[in-house]
């Protein structure tokens, strides 16, 4: 189930909000520019699915997204615990980072925790199946994909590169706890 927590940057263990409603979050989200939505597949998606048929299936959600934001690439990612390359992938999104385009994404399935740092705020959204999260450029930002991740994304992009973040080289990412405590219920 999504949830947001909110805390002051200096505080990882005192939460000033935590919500599991949808309405909720993205209510709280929106005061910061963050878009928070929920999608429903218009046909059913087989485990397994290739990356057109799960386009296919969110395809009016893409297609408005596409229309109302000028994207120029729409892809499919899938991550799964035995990826080879899952160490390196989780480690190059851990640190704070921006990027001078929109991050949008929506998870098709599994689930990863988004941290965003705002205004002396941390917002903690752990997005799950149907979420759809979209960050405005210059955000500073991590994301965490947990050790053994797992899920599928549609990504959407403005610049034909794609991914490109621009390093803030503050420490702020390591002083809140990772996707796996959270997922233990080690974290508050």
């Amino acid at each position: 189930m999504s949830r947001l927590r909110i805390f002051a940057d200096t505080t990882p263990d005192a939460p000033l909000f935590d919500s599991r409603d949808g309405d909720a979050i993205a209510a709280e989200l929106r005061k910061i520019g963050v878009t928070f939505e929920r999608w429903q597949a218009n046909q059913p998606i087989e485990a397994g699915a290739s990356p057109e048929a799960v386009m296919a299936a969110y395809k009016t959600d893409i297609d408005r997204l596409v229309a109302a934001n000028g994207f120029k690439t729409v892809d499919v990612v899938s991550i799964a615990p035995d990826n080879p390359q899952r160490e390196e992938m989780r480690k190059k999104f851990l640190d704070e980072h921006f990027h001078k385009e929109d991050e949008v994404r929506f998870f098709v399935a599994g689930s990863g925790l988004f941290t965003l740092h705002v205004d002396g705020k941390v917002y903690e959204i752990e997005c799950v199946q149907n979420d759809l999260i979209a960050v405005p450029d210059g955000t500073h930002h991590w994301f965490d994909m947990g050790p053994e991740p797992r899920f599928v994304a549609i990504r959407f992009f403005t610049e034909p590169d794609g991914w490109v973040g621009h390093f803030t080289g503050t420490d702020i990412a390591q002083r809140f706890p990772r996707y796996e405590a959270k997922l233990r219920g080690e974290a508050h």
